[in-house]
């Protein structure tokens, strides 16, 4: 059973994620299927919001592998990535992350979704 939420904004190109329980193979299908949605319209995706009060964690390892080949396989089709969470200390991961992928990564406080979201669709803080 698949613990995620995708919720396509097509009209912006952009494409937001909340997860809700630890993350599982069939997750990364249904954020394909999201990408996909959106893809069809425009050949690309503006933004990408990731939404999470605290990192969930993946099922077992076969689950971060497949996130990893999901991130190899899409990052070049996404301008933007943006990461609100609750963490003080998950807010690494965008800054790390950066350096493997193609899109602009930021991280936003939870409660800055409106800010996330203007910056996924302007590219201005």
């Amino acid at each position: 059973m698949t613990m995620i939420v995708v919720e396509p904004l097509r009209d912006k190109n952009i494409l937001i994620i909340t997860p809700y329980g630890s993350l599982e193979r069939a997750d990364f299908a249904t954020i394909a299927n999201g990408v996909g949605f959106v893809l069809r319209s425009d050949g690309k995706l503006n933004g990408l919001m990731i939404s999470i009060e605290s990192f969930p964690g993946w099922k077992n390892f076969g689950v971060l592998a497949a996130h990893l080949k999901f991130v190899s396989g899409h990052h070049r089709q996404i301008e933007r990535i943006a990461v609100v969470i609750g963490s003080r200390l998950l807010r690494l991961i965008p800054a790390i992350a950066h350096y493997f992928v193609h899109p602009e990564i930021r991280s936003f406080d939870f409660g800055q979704r409106a800010a996330a979201l203007s910056w996924l669709e302007t590219g201005r803080p």
